[in-house]
């Protein structure tokens, strides 16, 4: 196994032969991307895991897995062995060729676990963040099986990317959008603000760091807990200055979706151009 694996992980890179023993027939690919690569795993960072198969999913194959994942996925910081896994199964016809939005078979997360657990399983769906996921794949990850991500998936164009990070941005609109998830909202912010400004994906302090060198005095102290607490260095109290962390989130929207619109318009003349050529 790669020495780019974080060593942390080795035994629930047994979800490999999970996967494995239920999708055999069909198994195209499974990568390993995110934190786990290269070292960077924090206190809450999940093992994440892209599988890719020749065929759709059926509904027992579906239940079966995320049962089976149960047993090898524990919620962040409750276990001393496990990590919390993200799984997300796709269907190679369904990607590839591209479309935006892409289906995806299968999602499984620790954030399900009570509904798995009431015999509630999330169906098959059209997926916006495919193109996030696909392209952090493709820009850095180890193919666990199967051939590397760059050879099994095509880019995803620059339009859709940039229009994944706009369609999030809505989703957060008042108080009630964040409520419980502040940390975890503030720094995505932080990365879509990296993403849109440099098209490249990063983890959520490297996006906090780089953040805070662009950000008004006022607001980076949110943002420095945020990333402070992810580090495990301390416990964030953004629940409790709803005030603050509500100015953060405003602001970074703002400026996120304002430079979201001068890129999208870059990318549309060039564009333009290329029909025009």
């Amino acid at each position: 196994m790669s020495n780019s694996i974080h060593t942390g992980i080795s035994r629930q890179l047994q979800a490999r032969d999970v996967i494995k023993r239920h999708l055999a027939s069909t198994l195209k690919a499974i990568h390993l991307y995110g934190s786990a690569i290269d070292g960077g795993l924090k206190p809450y960072s999940d093992i994440d895991l892209l599988v890719t198969v020749d065929a759709r999913l059926d509904e027992a194959t579906r239940r079966s897995l995320m049962l089976d994942f149960l047993n090898i996925s524990a919620p962040p910081c409750e276990s001393s062995i496990l990590r919390p896994l993200e799984v997300t199964v796709v269907a190679c016809n369904e990607v590839v060729p591209w479309r935006y939005p892409a289906r995806r078979e299968l999602q499984f997360g620790e954030w399900l676990r009570e509904d798995i657990l009431e015999g509630v399983f999330e169906p098959a769906a059209l997926d916006a963040d495919l193109a996030i996921l696909i392209t952090k794949a493709r820009q850095h990850s180890i193919a666990l099986v199967g051939p590397v991500a760059q050879k099994v998936f095509m880019p995803v164009p620059e339009h859709d990317f940039l229009q994944v990070l706009s369609d999030t941005l809505k989703l957060w609109n008042t108080h009630e959008d964040w409520e419980n998830e502040e940390r975890n909202i503030v720094l995505t912010l932080a990365r879509i603000w990296y993403s849109t400004e440099t098209g490249g994906i990063v983890p959520k302090d490297v996006a906090a760091e780089w953040v805070l060198e662009r950000l008004p005095a006022e607001h980076k102290p949110i943002l420095v807990e945020a990333r402070q607490a992810y580090l495990g260095l301390c416990k964030d109290s953004l629940a409790l200055r709803a005030d603050e962390t509500s100015a953060f989130i405003g602001y970074a929207k703002s400026a996120v979706a304002d430079l979201l619109e001068k890129r999208k318009s870059q990318t549309s003349h060039i564009c333009d151009g290329a029909k025009n050529v």
